[in-house]
């Protein structure tokens, strides 16, 4: 059976990913930093026949998290790999977002993403097999103005993911960029206002799912949305405004 890790595994996408693996068996390795919320996840898995190993880890922390992988890793070689711990940033009341919290977001959602990747990088191009999911967001493409530190750090990841997959690909690693909509989460939940074809948890690591085993280079959905956000930076400004006025954050729950 295939070893997965998921980052970001105590709630919504990443438990929903968690508990799509474990329907297939797959022996699961989990992260997050609530230890309640990640254990309760765990053992939903284990219900469901999984082998489960969890780890109350904080991404930022890159020699940790380096060693954690690497022990992991020697331990029982890991397949895929799913960078999923992310926070959204913004202001609390949707005001002016402050330096102290676009440093966090971009630490967490960029650097922290980074800090699980590379090394997962260097162990699998070793051994010439191995895949990468890198979890992004629509915002990579249309940029939330609420939210400028999380739109910013998922358009480099989508980017840093874009290139590395270039460079991966003749080493036998495979590397896709997730870029879901709307997702009914405690994370997403926070954005207040229009959400269009917004979708559940799992019906999103379903489609998460799928684009891997395709070995799809942008995992983007819905389609409709997905299209219009890409085309976002094509159209005047004022007409890209008008799309994101209903969207408004308000508070900042992790995942």
């Amino acid at each position: 059976m295939p070893v997965i890790l998921i980052t970001g595994a105590s709630s919504g996408i990443g438990a929903a990913l968690a508990r799509f693996y474990a329907e297939t068996g797959a022996n699961l390795v989990l992260t997050g930093r609530d230890r309640e919320r990640l254990e309760a996840v765990a053992q939903d898995c284990r219900t469901r026949g999984s082998a489960v190993v969890t780890r109350r880890i904080d991404v930022r922390e890159r020699e940790a998290v380096g060693a954690w992988i690497r022990e992991t890793d020697a331990a029982t070689p890991l397949d895929l790999v799913i960078v999923n711990a992310a926070v959204n940033g913004g202001h609390p009341s949707g005001g002016l977002e402050t330096e102290a919290t676009a440093f966090e977001t971009a630490d967490i959602n960029l650097t922290g993403a980074l800090n699980v990747m590379l090394p997962c990088v260097t162990l699998m191009s070793g051994r010439g097999r191995g895949q990468i999911a890198l979890i992004s967001s629509l915002a990579a493409y249309a940029p939330l103005p609420d939210a400028p530190a999380y739109s910013g750090a998922k358009a480099a990841l989508l980017a840093h993911g874009l290139a590395l997959r270039q460079k991966l690909k003749p080493l036998g690693v495979r590397v896709s960029v997730v870029t879901p909509g709307y997702v009914k989460t405690p994370m997403g939940g926070v954005i207040k206002g229009w959400r269009p074809l917004e979708m559940t948890a799992d019906e999103a690591a379903s489609r998460i799912a799928r684009g891997l085993e395709r070995d799809q280079d942008v995992i983007a959905f819905p389609a409709i949305l997905a299209a219009l956000a890409r085309g976002a930076l094509l159209v005047p400004e004022w007409l890209r405004s008008a799309g994101l006025s209903g969207v408004r954050f308000r508070n900042r729950p992790r995942r």
